[in-house]
């Protein structure tokens, strides 16, 4: 951190160096308050991996919507606190109206519901692996990558977003997706 600025001011003006598409000011933020926002996701949801996913798609969400970012409003601390407690309350809300549909429904076939919960269990298990392994990659390479499959953009327009080449971004997500494939095939 620079000598002499406050952690509120130092993360206010790494937020808009990302909303100049400052890959290395994404470092910063993502260091300075993924922690933080890991933190908020855990005591709404109360589940480590949902909270990891959270706090992986808030980050995206910073990266991507910088610019929204109004020091009037607040500090950028807040703001990304802001997101994250909404996303992770939509998530809670979210389980809950499944829930409810369920219920309402009434009418379950016991094994067709057993097979199910069966499926989920396992999906939720192979998601927690992913996010675990995602988590495991360089930031060059996990935030392409995360750019790439979660929000659906092209390597080029990866690149565009990073203000990177795109033989770079093409070699970083090649590289990330190959110690990916280990991470998963070892069951981490």
């Amino acid at each position: 951190m620079p000598h002499g600025l406050e952690p509120n001011v130092r993360v206010e003006e790494l937020l808009v160096r990302v909303a100049d598409g400052d890959q290395d000011a994404f470092t910063g933020i993502y260091d300075a308050l993924s922690g933080t926002v890991m933190g908020l996701a855990c005591r709404i949801l109360r589940d480590p991996a949902q909270a990891e996913e959270v706090t992986q798609d808030v980050m995206i969400e910073v990266w991507r919507t910088a610019g929204r970012y109004d020091r009037e409003r607040g500090t950028a601390k807040a703001w990304v606190l802001t997101l994250a407690h909404r996303r992770a309350v939509d998530r809670v809300r979210a389980a809950q109206a499944g829930a409810e549909r369920e219920q309402r429904s009434g009418v379950l076939d016991p094994e067709r519901a057993f097979d199910e919960v069966a499926e989920t269990v396992q999906d939720r298990d192979e998601q927690r692996r992913l996010y675990r392994c995602l988590a495991s990659l360089d930031r060059v390479q996990r935030v392409p990558l995360m750019l790439a499959y979660y929000q659906g953009l092209t390597y080029i327009e990866v690149a565009d977003a990073l203000s990177t080449p795109e033989g770079t971004v093409k070699s970083r997500m090649r590289a990330g997706l190959l110690r990916l494939r280990d991470c998963l095939e070892a069951g981490t």
